[in-house]
């Protein structure tokens, strides 16, 4: 069976593979079937990912298998939120974004620097079903750049359990606390119910975007 990852970010891409195949799919990107993702005009995590899993379910007559996610930040009202992949402007790079981020903190104190990553999945089935997972990790955004891995606010999201950023942990570390893992974990468990139940075959392909 086929799992297209449907997403053109490539930290996604290498976070999401290692789960997808163990569940015995082939995983492809959506670049390799040249079909564009939906757009993102979601006033919430749910809806774009909803929007994006509907949209690629209908286009290729496929199961698919959405995902939308941000960086909450409490001093910040709950920005980026779905903003948080163009908070510095539409083709922003990850250190633009961060940099803002420092910047609309620079006077906040660590004690109120609260802030949280969400996840949501949605799985949609040519006929227009879905279904949902979530995922949420707790921490606080740090007064600079730590670590060298991951992608996005990685460097800036301080784990208080571990004492350490995203970005300073290994893939198999991050994948275990992260909100991205938690809600993939969580549809991984569905998804392999659905499996059994016959309703997903190796007829079907399914796109994740």
């Amino acid at each position: 069976m086929k799992l297209v990852l449907a997403t053109s970010n490539a930290g996604k891409v290498r976070e999401m593979a290692s789960y997808l195949a163990d569940l015995g799919f082939e995983v492809v990107s959506l670049a390799q079937l040249g079909v564009e993702q939906a757009a993102e005009t979601g006033a919430t995590f749910r809806e774009n990912a909803e929007l994006k899993a509907v949209s690629a379910a209908r286009r290729t007559g496929h199961w698919a298998l959405a995902e939308d996610s941000g960086l909450e930040v409490d001093a910040l009202g709950g920005a980026p939120g779905v903003f948080s992949a163009r908070y510095a402007g539409e083709s922003a790079t990850d250190e633009a974004n961060n940099r803002k981020l420092l910047e609309a903190l620079h006077d906040v104190e660590f004690a109120r620097r609260t802030a949280r990553f969400k996840t949501v999945m949605v799985l949609a089935s040519p006929e227009g079903d879905v279904w949902v997972s979530e995922g949420t990790c707790e921490g606080y955004i740090a007064t600079e750049p730590r670590g060298s891995g991951g992608f996005g606010y990685d460097p800036l999201f301080w784990v208080p359990e571990l004492g350490k950023c995203f970005a300073e942990l290994s893939a198999e570390e991050k994948g275990q606390i992260s909100h991205r893992g938690r809600a993939l974990r969580a549809m991984t468990q569905l998804i392999k119910e659905l499996v059994a139940g016959g309703a997903l075959d190796s007829r079907n392909q399914m796109t994740y975007d």
